[in-house]
């Protein structure tokens, strides 16, 4: 349909609303008052008029709607990184059975959850230390990632990795990066790689507030935008870089605006929301597929837990976390499986049992996996299997 202002619409209002109605346009009706004037205004959500031409912004947007069973796998994905979390917190602490350094995503749950929804499984993910939680939802095994916690020969690693070194090619896993940032520029060359090889997938990248600062994140923004790269760079703002507010590190505290100076699209999204978390993937991820290049995405959530399981959280009132569970992203996908009646409490109840379960077996399973063996130590280092260590 063809529109140049209220007096070329087709035989006025009525007119207006029979041509919208035809075309499957929700309408709404505004009257603007202007210099005693009155002007009736057609509204019609997720359309606009650009150059006296409807344009439908959905052909740009994605769906708003999550059925049933995405609001089930949303819960039961973010039950089990929550009791994975906790269960491997306790064998840590209680028990000495993990060591090491360790990075809980426990709070965070939601950008795990909205991102899988949002995306394929062929989209190749890349984080930095805090990763056990994607990890989990990009489809490694509850088993592998415990055995690589214990160090294990069993592990996602083989049990040389440890808790900030997770990785899958199967999945589309590429860690777990432990040099703060340095995940910004592999995930811009995984974007690369599938440019290069024709594909239509696209890279996501995450990395906290901290690594913002990176000098990583601004060569890569330059590049990513000049080639065009397929890429999503999400920032998991936390709030605090180890202990460190983002007001207290940086004069940009709102991290999307970086991408202004890149002229690279870039929003800010709530990290306590799956529902919000997959729209802003969704849209960003589309973009990419189609050619846009990349998105930088700010996603705001919350950790429960320290920075590291050694953090005393001294900067960090208990008030102000008490204030951030009360928008538990967990309860909130459970509120509405209640209230829209997609489950019901025996259901729920068997869901959390079925975590349960698969998080007890796979301390079970860690702990009957074998070490690594000793002609390991030197396997996996260089490409070439045929390098010369010098040891003595």
């Amino acid at each position: 349909m063809q529109f140049n202002g209220l007096k070329n619409f087709p035989t006025g209002i009525p007119a207006v609303f029979s041509s919208l109605k035809k075309a499957e346009i929700p309408l709404f009706l505004l009257v603007l008052s202007v210099q005693n004037c009155l002007f009736p205004l057609i509204f019609a959500p997720a359309y606009s008029v650009c150059q006296g031409r409807i344009i439908n912004l959905k052909s740009f947007n994605v769906a708003t709607k999550f059925s049933k069973e995405t609001y089930l796998y949303w819960y039961e994905l973010m039950q089990l990184i929550r009791q994975f979390e906790s269960m491997a917190e306790e064998k840590y602490k209680m028990e000495g059975k993990i060591r090491g350094f360790f990075h809980a995503y426990i709070g965070q749950e939601a950008i795990a959850a909205g991102c899988m929804t949002a995306t394929r499984q062929d989209d190749p993910f890349v984080t930095g230390y805090r990763d056990h939680g994607l990890a989990l939802a990009k489809g490694m095994s509850a088993n592998a990632c415990m055995a690589e916690l214990y160090g294990k020969a069993t592990g996602v690693a083989k049990g040389k990795g440890g808790s900030m070194h997770f990785f899958g090619v199967e999945q589309k896993f590429f860690g777990g990066n432990g040099i703060v940032g340095a995940q910004i520029g592999t995930g811009a060359g995984l974007a690369f790689a599938e440019k290069y090889k024709g594909t239509d997938n696209v890279s996501l990248t995450f990395f906290g507030d901290g690594a913002a600062r990176q000098g990583m994140l601004h060569e890569v923004f330059n590049l990513a935008m000049l080639w065009k790269l397929p890429a999503v760079f999400i920032c998991e703002n936390n709030n605090y870089a180890m202990g460190t507010s983002v007001e207290r590190s940086s004069n940009v505290v709102d991290i999307y605006k970086l991408a202004d100076a890149y002229e690279m699209p870039g929003d800010s999204i709530d990290g306590m929301s799956a529902e919000a978390v997959h729209e802003g993937v969704a849209r960003a991820v589309k973009r990419a597929r189609e050619g846009g290049g990349p998105t930088l995405l700010e996603i705001k959530t919350y950790r429960y837990k320290g920075h590291s399981i050694s953090d005393p959280q001294k900067y960090r009132t208990k008030e102000e976390v008490e204030e951030y569970k009360q928008r538990d992203p967990i309860q909130q996908v459970l509120s509405t499986i209640l209230t829209k009646k997609y489950a019901t409490q025996e259901e729920i109840d068997a869901i959390n049992k079925r975590v349960n379960d698969t998080v007890e077996a796979s301390v079970k399973f860690a702990e009957e996996s074998p070490w690594p063996d000793d002609s390991e130590v030197l396997k996996d280092v260089y490409a070439d299997k045929n390098y010369v260590f010098d040891v003595d």
